[in-house]
């Protein structure tokens, strides 16, 4: 018998002064009722109730009993009241995960957004290129790049991550500008080395047509801020993430080559470590999330 639901079975007899009502209380029977509180005194070698034609009276050891089994239901109810607050209501540390460029660019921005519409919730934001173990590092929340593997992990789709390739106006200048996807062949890559493939990029041509183009460069790196930093200092032609270079296309450092030749776009999934009972916290940053990753939405990134 659960020793909690017999406690808050007695403390109703004893307010009620009544098995039966009680047992109406709780959606049980009156006998129920009556063998929970015979099975707490069998357990404490001790009479909690006097029972006659009239009702029921405390004993002296019943009364006594009656105040901790208060305190202990009233205790339990409070615990369980902030779980379940926790549980639907967006407070409490929220720990997120991402890789380094998008968190810096994206993630930052979007989540000082959200923790001034959140004042109940704090950040623990953690930025990393290799792939987390969300339960083993004890992260609520990932986004990430790319199809998902078939994995026990819960998932939203949050929006797309369009590629383009840049190039500065001055290197174009100099050595031309491409025409149609082979010519990338004949002009230095700068080649993001974590995703597209290396030495391959994969376009798809305005007419819906796919073709792989070999390149090849001089400079190479996991870091996209450093082949951004490349292309704006003439070094060729790169490939990255449109969010990536967005500012700079603005500002007219670099522009886009080969318009209406499309890369490889990437999905953008929220993942978090079970699809049961998700808490309140990572529901309402996935749901603002989807509400700022729609279309263009590398157009309204804050700066920080």
């Amino acid at each position: 018998m659960d020793r909690l639901q017999a406690m808050n079975v007695f403390v109703r007899v004893v307010e009620t002064g009544s098995f039966s009502r009680a047992a109406r209380e709780f959606a049980i029977t009156q006998p129920t009722v009556t063998k929970m509180v015979a099975s707490i005194e069998e357990r404490l070698k001790v009479r909690l109730l006097n029972r006659n034609t009239r009702g029921v009276s405390v004993t002296e050891s019943g009364a006594l009993y009656y105040e901790k089994c208060k305190i202990i239901v009233r205790e339990s109810d409070e615990a369980e009241n902030i779980v379940r607050l926790r549980q639907t209501q967006a407070q409490g540390l929220l720990r997120i995960g991402t890789s380094v460029a998008f968190g810096r660019r994206v993630i930052t921005p979007l989540a000082l957004e959200f923790m001034a519409k959140h004042p109940q919730v704090q950040l623990d934001l953690s930025f990393e290129d290799r792939y987390t173990d969300l339960v083993a590092n004890g992260i609520d929340l990932a986004i990430r790049m790319g199809k998902l593997a078939d994995s026990s992990l819960g998932a939203r789709f949050l929006g797309v991550n369009p590629w383009l390739m840049v190039a500065a106006p001055k290197y174009l200048r100099k050595h031309g500008t491409p025409k149609q996807a082979m010519d990338l062949s004949q002009h230095p890559a700068l080649i993001y080395n974590s995703v597209l493939g290396d030495d391959v990029w994969r376009l798809t041509l305005p007419k819906g047509d796919t073709v792989t183009v070999p390149v090849s460069g001089r400079l190479r790196s996991n870091n996209l801020s450093a082949v951004l930093a490349a292309a704006r200092n003439g070094l060729g032609i790169a490939a990255m993430p449109r969010y990536v270079a967005s500012d700079s296309l603005q500002s007219g450092h670099v522009v886009e080559v080969l318009k209406g030749h499309a890369l490889p776009e990437q999905e953008i999934h929220a993942v978090f470590p079970s699809p049961k009972l998700v808490p309140g916290k990572v529901l309402a940053f996935i749901a603002f999330m989807q509400g700022r990753l729609g279309e263009r939405w590398w157009d309204s990134l804050a700066k920080v």
